[in-house]
């Protein structure tokens, strides 16, 4: 039964970004006002770091691959930890032997968060060249 409605989750997952992804291909977020807009940056003044993930979603699928990765370089971790988790589910759900999930071992846990933190501060630094980390 767990496994049943982990796919449903996933099978949900996975129509909702297929739905948001014409958005963003035709709407660029950072002209208008349809995507919601940061609430950490708006109370605080801050970048969070997820600051410009919407915009590099954006040039992403327009083909601007780098000015996508300089709305967000933290994005990269992502794609990383989404194709990891894609290709590791795959192999165990196809495959004849069950591969552990290294990201679910407490050390990677804390080496990312540690990586989110770091570059959450870096980003708010107002000095070259932490200022390139700014969306």
């Amino acid at each position: 039964m767990v496994n049943f409605n982990k796919t449903i989750y996933i099978v949900l997952i996975v129509v909702v970004l297929l739905l948001a992804l014409p958005l963003y291909f035709f709407i660029d977020p950072s002209v208008s006002a349809f995507f919601p807009k940061c609430p950490f940056l708006s109370f605080t003044g801050l970048y969070c770091p997820g600051c410009g993930s919407q915009r590099a979603v954006h040039n992403f699928l327009q083909g601007n691959i780098i000015t996508g990765i300089k709305h967000n370089y933290l994005i990269l971790l992502l794609v990383l930890v989404l194709a990891y988790q894609a290709i590791l589910f795959l192999f165990n759900k196809f495959g004849s032997k069950t591969y552990d999930n290294l990201l679910h071992k407490s050390k990677m846990t804390k080496a990312i968060l540690a990586m989110v933190i770091i570059f959450w501060v870096l980003r708010n630094i107002p000095i070259a060249p932490f200022s390139e980390l700014a969306p």
